[in-house]
């Protein structure tokens, strides 16, 4: 997820795509994401078990802002707002 301007990155797992990117546009928790504004889904992967969705964001996470750009920009050239797609 990243902000209006594209310059903050986060990096979640969860269970429910569509419940928690709900909560980071609506800012219903307290920190980093509400903090810093982080309301657009840019980038998201399925898995279909947790221990692999762990593993994958632990990756992504120790990869440089380069890294998780080419991985955003590999299939969101523009950057638009992925939530829609999920409903």
């Amino acid at each position: 997820m990243t902000n209006a301007s594209n310059d903050v990155l986060y990096t979640g797992m969860t269970n429910n795509i569509i419940r928690r990117v709900y909560e980071h546009k609506n800012r219903l928790f307290k920190g980093f994401s509400a903090k810093y504004n982080t309301k657009k889904l840019v980038y998201y992967e399925i898995y279909q078990d947790a221990i692999t969705a762990i593993n994958r964001e632990k990756q992504i996470k120790a990869g440089s802002r380069l890294a998780k750009i080419r991985l955003i920009e590999s299939s969101n050239k523009n950057w638009k707002d992925l939530y829609d797609e999920l409903l």
